[in-house]
């Protein structure tokens, strides 16, 4: 009887299939389906990255875009005020044109009132006349006491007077006429000035006056 070798017929345990390097095939599928993961990361970030990229390029036209909207809004306004303004000039040229030819005539009317002249049917045309005018916006001025003022006035006339302490329309010549803030007619005075070398008469030089007089009459009575 032969001696058996220990582990000579001993066989290493072989897969049934015959494919003992199974486990290293299924790690390197592993991999494989691990790197086009990874390749679809770096594909998501970087169509993110694109992505705000274009949303920073449309922030920026949006914010040039406004920009010029404001712009041109501001261009407009300013353009409509000018032709507004201009229009409401131009307006005034033309009625200010039309009541300085009519000036003469309504001084005709001024001077038959004060003659008494201004009856029957020549009143009702002058009165319609003048009303038309102020609703032009013809303005009447010139009064007699007022102080004289060489921007709405013109002297035509000049005297001295011990009752005026400063230049002073003592007589209107000829009325003034304006519209609105503008003058289209300076009105036509007599101006008076102070005596030259009268003092001006002070409160306490009155005040003195008058108690010398309430002194007096006190002793006489």
């Amino acid at each position: 009887m032969s001696e058996e070798t220990p582990g000579f017929d001993e066989k290493p345990e072989v897969p049934v299939d015959g494919t003992p390097d199974e486990p290293k095939a299924a790690d390197s599928a592993s991999e494989e389906a691990a790197a086009p993961a990874g390749d679809a990361a770096a594909q998501a970030i970087g169509q993110e990255t694109a992505l705000l990229a274009q949303l920073d390029q449309a922030r920026t036209a949006l914010g040039e875009r406004t920009t010029d909207l404001q712009r041109l809004q501001a261009e407009y306004q300013n353009y409509r005020r000018r032709v507004e303004r201009d229009r409401i000039a131009v307006k005034e040229i033309a009625v200010a044109s039309l009541l300085t030819e009519l000036l003469p005539t309504l001084d005709d009317i001024g001077r038959a009132r004060e003659h008494g002249e201004l009856v029957g049917g020549f009143k009702s045309v002058a009165e319609s006349l003048e009303t038309a005018a102020a609703k032009m916006g013809l303005q009447q001025f010139g009064k007699e006491g007022e102080p004289f003022d060489p921007t709405i006035h013109e002297a035509l006339m000049h005297s001295y007077a011990p009752d005026v302490t400063e230049t002073t329309c003592v007589a209107i010549l000829q009325p003034g006429y304006r519209i609105g803030e503008r003058t289209i007619r300076p009105a036509r005075v007599a101006v008076a000035e102070p005596q030259p070398g009268a003092a001006p008469k002070s409160e306490s030089s009155e005040g003195d006056a008058s108690s010398d007089k309430d002194a007096d009459a006190a002793d006489n009575g």
